[in-house]
């Protein structure tokens, strides 16, 4: 992992934004992420990190023309659950916004092939919430052997664009249970442009529990925040959750990062390396609005940690 501790930073793959890398357990990694034109989910598979960039992306599913499946395919992300493949995203009706938000909601694919750049994906629908509302960014994890969705969503009683809620699940594409907020924008730079909280991303270690987010408009402002809670607390209580009062990674234009966000997780080669996934742009003035300048790339680096026990995102992207 040595050509990840650079001081000038290049991205692994050019113009893919929401990145997320997952290893599984035969050995690959696996990629994917929103491409620049919004209207399909492409996989790619490597034996390690640095192969994912000239890897052969496979299509797995286009949008359709008409209907809640035809617009803004935003940040699919796969996950391996009981023996299935299953990728999370977001769709909308149209690329219109209603008082400054989208329609998004979101969907489950599921392939039960081994590798998941073969087989066929079948749509299970719409992972239904408490309510109907711009919804995105959908991710899972197990803990002490109940499955959990994570997820960014409009409260129609709350000012704001998205807050982060949790809740447990009967199947990786149904909700169960009570469903609660765990953070919503509160803080300066949470709020910049748009009061954001999204792209959640979820890391187990060190007896806690880490949940990354993404806070703000998506040019230079994007920034992510922290979630932490106990590992032996109980999830579906806000209060088991605490939330930095600063953002945990901002832009840092000494190394040409702007807007650095939507992460995820992986682990080295070896197994023995956090990796820590996210986008950025390598310049700040935008013309137009950003999420159509396809210029968010992904960049990998080493995770690294505070004496705390707290993942270091500063230190990590810094190489220090």
């Amino acid at each position: 992992m040595g050509n990840l501790e650079t001081s000038y930073i290049k991205p692994l793959l050019e113009q893919r934004a929401d990145p997320w890398i997952y290893k599984h357990t035969d050995g690959f990694y696996y990629f994917t992420a929103s491409v620049p034109e919004y209207d399909r989910i492409e996989l790619r598979r490597s034996a390690t990190i640095a192969g994912l960039n000239e890897a052969q992306p496979v299509v797995a599913w286009r949008k359709y023309d008409e209907g809640p499946l035809s617009a803004n395919i935003w940040a699919p992300e796969l996950h391996f659950v009981a023996g299935k493949w299953y990728i999370y995203f977001a769709a909308a009706r149209t690329t219109e916004t209603n008082e400054g938000l989208f329609d998004h909601r979101m969907f489950v694919l599921e392939n039960s092939s081994a590798n998941p750049l073969e087989g066929e994906w079948e749509e299970k629908g719409q992972l239904i919430t408490e309510w109907e509302s711009f919804a995105l960014d959908a991710t899972s994890f197990e803990h002490n052997g109940i499955r959990y969705l994570v997820w960014a969503q409009k409260d129609l009683n709350i000012i704001g664009n998205s807050n982060l809620y949790i809740s447990e699940m009967s199947s990786p594409w149904t909700l169960r249970g009570k469903q609660v907020m765990i953070t919503m924008p509160e803080y300066d730079w949470e709020i910049i442009g748009f009061k954001v909280n999204e792209g959640a991303a979820v890391l187990k270690r060190n007896g806690r529990i880490f949940i990354s987010f993404s806070a703000s408009a998506t040019d230079f402002n994007y920034c992510m925040g922290l979630l932490t809670a106990s590992e032996d607390a109980d999830l579906l209580d806000p209060q088991s959750w605490a939330k930095s009062k600063s953002p945990v990674l901002t832009t840092d234009a000494s190394v040409r990062l702007f807007g650095p966000g939507h992460n995820s997780f992986t682990v080295s080669e070896d197994g023995t390396q956090d990796i820590f996934v996210f986008h950025a742009r390598n310049y700040k003035e935008i013309v137009g609005d950003p999420l159509y300048d396809p210029n968010r790339h992904t960049f990998v680096r080493v995770l690294k940690w505070h004496a705390d026990g707290t993942p270091d995102f500063v230190g990590s992207v810094l190489g220090a």
